[in-house]
C-alpha cells in the first residue's frame, strides 16, 4: 500500500481518487530510497509505472518542506514534448490537493508566453533539453535553486544528441541538488559518461532485465514479400483483428504520411504524428487518439517513448525497428499495467536478420503468423543456409588461429583405358607405353 511510505496526506488523497492501490517494483524500491535523499539510477522496463517512481517523493519533499521565498526548486528532463506534456498532466493529477504549480518548457510553443509562466516561479518544471538550454541562455530560467533534478528516459535523450544540453543543465544546477535518472535500459557508453558525471555517489536500483516483457503481450511475426504486399497484409489486420486502439510504426515520416493516406482513402478512422507535425497537430492528434475519435495512429518513433494510451492493444512494425531498444519501447506502448496487448512486425527478406537480430537481444523467439489468403513466399531463408554459415564461421576461425587451411588434395578423376577386346581369332595387340619426355 501507498501508505506504508508515509507520503503527505494529500498525495495519499490523489492516489485514492487515482485508484492507486498497490505499487509496482519500481515504484516499492524507488519511493523510499528517494524520500531519504538518495541519488538514483533507476533502471526499469517501459510502461513500469517509472512517472510515479520518482514524481510522488519529489512532491512529498516539496510539501514537507516548503521554501520561503518562493522559488523553483524541481527541474524534470525528458526527451520528447509528448513526453513532457504526459508527464505535467501527471504532476497535476498528484498535486491536486495541493498548491505547487508546474510549467511546460517545449519547442513548438511561444518562448515569450514560457518566459513569462517562469517569472510567477512555479514550483516544477518540466521540459526537453534543448528549449530548457534556450531559457538558461537568455536567463529566463534561473537555476541557483535547484533542489532536485530529475532526468527520465536518459538513454532515448542521448541517442537523439541531447548529451551536451543534459550536461549543460546538470552543471546549472546546485552541487548539493539531488538527482534522480531513470531509463528503459542500461545505455551505452555515453549513459556511462553521464552517470560517471553527474551521479558517482548513485544508488543503482535496476528493476528488470531488457528481456522481462510483460507477459501478457503477444509478439508475433508476419512475413512479406514486398511492400504492396505489406499493404494488404496492413489492411487485413485492422479489417479483421479485434483492437480497440492501434498504433503503426514507421521508421520515416514518408513512409507515414504514405500509409495515412493509403489508410484514409480505405475511409479508415487514421491520424498520423511524426517530427514534422506542429505543437498543435501534435496535441490534436493525441487528444483524439485517446478519447477514442480515431482508432489508429500511423506514427514514428517520436510516439515509442513515454506515451501512455489507455486502451491501446495493438502495436504493429509496419516497419522493423533499427534496434532492438527502440522494438522495446514501440512495443511497450500496449500491455501496459498488466493488461494484454498484441504486437505484430512485418519482416521482408531483408529485414530477417535484423528481426533475428531483436529477438537474440530480447532473448526471446517471435510467434510465426500467416494471413489467410496473404501468405508471403517467402518463410525465411533456406534451412540449410545457417549450415552452411556455421561451416564457413569455423573455416573462417580456423585460418585466424592457427594460419591457413590447406586445401584438401584433389587427385584427377581419370577414364580407364577400353579393354582389349578379340577380333576374328587374332590376339588383341599389347600397348606400349608412352614415352616420358623427361626421362632422357
Amino acid at each position: 500500500m501507498f501508505s506504508s511510505f508515509h507520503l503527505h496526506e494529500r498525495l495519499l488523497k490523489a492516489l485514492s481518487e487515482l485508484a492507486f492501490t498497490e505499487p509496482t517494483p519500481v515504484q516499492a524500491q524507488a519511493i523510499p530510497a528517494a524520500m531519504a535523499g538518495h541519488n538514483l539510477l533507476v533502471t526499469a522496463q517501459t510502461g513500469s509505472g517509472k512517472t510515479a517512481a520518482f514524481l510522488l517523493p519529489t512532491l512529498h519533499r516539496l510539501l514537507t518542506h516548503p521554501a520561503t521565498p518562493a522559488q523553483t526548486r524541481v527541474w524534470i528532463v525528458l526527451p520528447t514534448r509528448e513526453l513532457a506534456r504526459q508527464t505535467l498532466e501527471q504532476v497535476e493529477q498528484f498535486a491536486k490537493f495541493t498548491f505547487l504549480k508546474a510549467c511546460l518548457l517545449g519547442g513548438g510553443e511561444d518562448f515569450r508566453v514560457q518566459a513569462s509562466q517562469l517569472r510567477r516561479v512555479p514550483d516544477i518544471v518540466v521540459g526537453t533539453p534543448g528549449r530548457m538550454v534556450e531559457h538558461l541562455e537568455t536567463g529566463s530560467l534561473l537555476p541557483a535553486q535547484v533542489d532536485i533534478l530529475i532526468l527520465d528516459e536518459a538513454d532515448r535523450m542521448l541517442d537523439m544528441g541531447f548529451a551536451e544540453a543534459v550536461e549543460k543543465i546538470a552543471k546549472a544546477c546546485s552541487a548539493r541538488r539531488q538527482t534522480l535518472l531513470f531509463s528503459a535500459t542500461r545505455g551505452g557508453a555515453a549513459l556511462k559518461g553521464l552517470r560517471d558525471t553527474i551521479l558517482p555517489d548513485a544508488q543503482d536500483l535496476q528493476l528488470n532485465a531488457v528481456h522481462e516483457l510483460n507477459a501478457e503481450t503477444r509478439q508475433q511475426v508476419i512475413t512479406s514479400d514486398h511492400t504492396s504486399h505489406k499493404d494488404q497484409q496492413l489492411l487485413w489486420l485492422l479489417q479483421n483483428e479485434t483492437f480497440a486502439k492501434a498504433i503503426i510504426f514507421a521508421n520515416k515520416r514518408t513512409e507515414a504520411e504514405r500509409l495515412f493516406r493509403m489508410l484514409s482513402q480505405r475511409e479508415l478512422k487514421v491520424y498520423v504524428l511524426h517530427g514534422d507535425k506542429d505543437q498543435k497537430e501534435r496535441n490534436r492528434a493525441l487528444a483524439s487518439f485517446r478519447t477514442g475519435q480515431d482508432k489508429v495512429m500511423v506514427a514514428t518513433d517520436v510516439a515509442a517513448r513515454g506515451l501512455d494510451i489507455e486502451g491501446l492493444d495493438l502495436v504493429v512494425n509496419y516497419d522493423i525497428p533499427r534496434s532492438g531498444s527502440d522494438y522495446l519501447h514501440r512495443i511497450g506502448r500496449t500491455g501496459r499495467g498488466g493488461e494484454a496487448g498484441l504486437a505484430i512486425s512485418f519482416v521482408t527478406p531483408n529485414d530477417w536478420n535484423l528481426m533475428c537480430s531483436i529477438e537474440r537481444y530480447l532473448k526471446q523467439a517471435f510467434e510465426r503468423r500467416n494471413l489467410q489468403g496473404l501468405k508471403a513466399r517467402y518463410q525465411g531463408p533456406p534451412k540449410n543456409a545457417a549450415k552452411k554459415k556455421k561451416q564457413q564461421a569455423r573455416k573462417v576461425e580456423k585460418q585466424t588461429r592457427g594460419g591457413p587451411v590447406k586445401p584438401k588434395s584433389i587427385k584427377p578423376k581419370t577414364k580407364p583405358a577400353p579393354a582389349a577386346v578379340a577380333i576374328d581369332g587374332f590376339a588383341p595387340m599389347k600397348r606400349k607405353a608412352a614415352k616420358d619426355p623427361n626421362q632422357y
